[in-house]
């Protein structure tokens, strides 16, 4: 078994930051890969960026270079640096991860609006 806590949503301005973390409940190193995901209203949910432990990384194009997906493995904690930040990136964000099987956080919403 494996508990995701997702947190860092709010509201922020168009053009600015906002870093989401992932508290993982076992030793990151231990998973097949972590990531996150995005999801609106009525639209199945999307992936933004994932590390799998053969170490490659990927980023859907609609965030690459300007959001950041990082491991602290000391504290369990994956984190996704997101600037740049526009309306249409509003949405409830999840931290997912597979060991065996895929395990969801409960999400973080994260609304872009002036």
């Amino acid at each position: 078994q494996v508990q995701l806590v997702e947190s860092g949503g709010g509201l922020v301005q168009p053009g600015g930051s906002l870093r989401l973390s992932c508290a993982v409940s076992r030793s990151i190193v231990s998973l097949n890969a972590v990531g996150w995901y995005r999801q609106t209203p009525g639209k199945a949910r999307d992936i933004l960026a994932r590390i799998r432990f053969d170490s490659s990384t990927f980023y859907a194009d609609s965030v690459k270079g300007r959001f950041t997906i990082s491991i602290d493995n000391a504290k369990n904690t994956v984190y996704l640096q997101m600037n740049s930040l526009k309306p249409e990136d509003t949405a409830v964000y999840y931290c997912w991860t597979f060991l065996n099987q895929v395990y969801w956080g409960q999400g973080t919403q994260v609304t872009v609006s002036s």
